[in-house]
């Protein structure tokens, strides 16, 4: 995998492959790397409580809904729940289903001055494959990283 300076460097670069708005993005497998690793960093699992409930947990992460379930109405509290729960020189790592609501937990994190946080690419479950489902192109669960029912 690389020393945590390696991987930190890949995100690097991904940022300014792909104009990120945040530190940089990161594959399940480096997220993991660094959330066990790095001192002080955070996972944090922006889904919905229903996603976790049903579909299966990472456990240590930290769960702060971006959009709440069944409405998928934005959660107001998103940044204040995140302030009580890093600082802002904190890593914070953020992932959600695919890689979409966690892209955009990532740049609200960075624009309330959180300037290490980094998208997890793929999410939890990955893209979705040729019959449209997923879980089989890609994602943390893919990957065999840590998880639970």
């Amino acid at each position: 995998m690389g020393t945590l300076t390696d991987i930190l460097n890949l995100a690097e670069t991904r940022r300014a492959e792909y104009d990120l708005p945040y530190a940089g993005a990161l594959t399940p497998a480096e997220a993991y790397a660094l959330w066990t690793s790095a001192p002080g960093a955070k996972l944090f699992d922006v889904r919905t409580r229903a996603e976790r409930d049903w579909v299966g947990r990472i456990p240590g992460a930290i769960d702060i809904e971006w959009l709440s379930y069944p409405d998928s109405a934005p959660n107001p509290y998103f940044l204040q729940q995140l302030r009580q729960q890093a600082e802002a020189g904190d890593l914070l790592l953020f992932i959600c289903r695919s890689g979409a609501r966690s892209h955009k937990a990532a740049i609200a994190a960075t624009q309330a001055g959180f300037n290490n946080s980094y998208n997890v690419l793929e999410g939890f479950e990955g893209d979705v494959d040729a019959r449209g489902q997923r879980g089989k192109v890609g994602g943390w669960r893919l990957a065999g990283l840590p998880w639970s029912s």
